[in-house]
């Protein structure tokens, strides 16, 4: 799973670097959700996956986590909880709407170019 993953990203940003004439991906910046549920099995698919081409070979991986937020759809109620308590805190219903925490968000890329 984290390597189709890790695959798709990659493409992405290996397109996008070449199309800008990098000889280089330095670092790719990501902004990822708790509610994946993969951060760390996804570090080692990473690092194998950027080793099969020169543009990403040694490239770092930033991640920064997005906790979970929800909104309580019968009351409205707006609130951050884990992975595990969705019920709202005010009224307790489970009815609620994940709004915050399944991102999976290229941010930035920084790249090297040959001059």
């Amino acid at each position: 799973h984290e390597m189709g993953i890790v695959s798709g990203i990659l493409e992405s940003v290996t397109a996008v670097a070449r199309n800008a004439g990098a000889s280089r991906i330095c670092k790719v910046n990501l902004r990822i959700g708790d509610m994946r549920e993969f951060a760390e099995a996804m570090a080692l698919a990473w690092e194998v996956l950027c080793e099969e081409d020169p543009l990403t070979d040694g490239c770092e991986l930033a991640t920064e986590d997005v906790h979970p937020e929800s909104v309580c759809n019968a009351c409205g109620t707006a609130f951050a909880h884990d992975r595990f308590h969705l019920r709202c805190p005010v009224c307790g219903s489970a009815d609620t709407r994940l709004v915050h925490g399944r991102e999976l968000d290229i941010v930035s890329i920084e790249v090297e170019h040959p001059d």
